[in-house]
């Protein structure tokens, strides 16, 4: 929208019909035409339909631009422009750094199902581990500490990178 915004200033036409243009992609944007056309404040009306929209929350950038370019009585095309390169390199960003943790998450959640692969092998290879950690007293002091340990580190590693992932 952004990208589609910023063309048709460059193009010549007026900020309202630049908006309605964009409208017709995505049918919300109708208020920020209107208040265009009335005269309100179009930052307002597109920071208001970021957040009654899921998945529009680039439109606060918009909107920001908007109102610099308002304010300062630059071009709205030039910083719309600048806006989308803005949001593709942060969104490119956002990939990147979503890849990433994907593979810590998963390189994650296969050491937590070690254990249970290192007890399949002793079974496999003649001797008895279930028996010891299921009959045992000890056995059993190792599994619940084993399990506490597992889900600690689980929970550890999603913490991190829930505070790495967000923006």
């Amino acid at each position: 929208m952004c990208d589609l915004l910023a063309a048709e200033l460059a193009a010549g036409r007026p900020p309202g019909a630049a908006l309605a243009a964009a409208a017709e992609r995505w049918p919300p944007l109708v208020a920020a035409a209107d208040a265009v056309r009335l005269g309100a404040d179009v930052p307002d009306v597109l920071r208001r339909l970021a957040e009654e929209h899921r998945g529009a929350s680039d439109l606060r950038w918009v909107a920001g631009a908007w109102q610099v370019a308002e304010r300062s009585g630059q071009g709205l095309s030039a910083a719309l422009e600048r806006t989308a390169d803005g949001l593709r390199a942060r969104r490119r960003t956002r990939r990147l750094v979503d890849s990433e943790l994907a593979s810590a998450r998963a390189t994650a959640r296969l050491v937590t199902c070690l254990p249970l692969a290192v007890l399949m092998m002793g079974s496999g290879a003649g001797s008895d581990p279930w028996s010891f950690v299921l009959r045992t007293p000890v056995g059993w002091a190792c599994l619940v500490v084993g399990l506490s340990l597992i889900a600690l580190g689980l929970w550890w590693i999603e913490r991190l990178a829930d505070r790495a992932g967000a923006p």
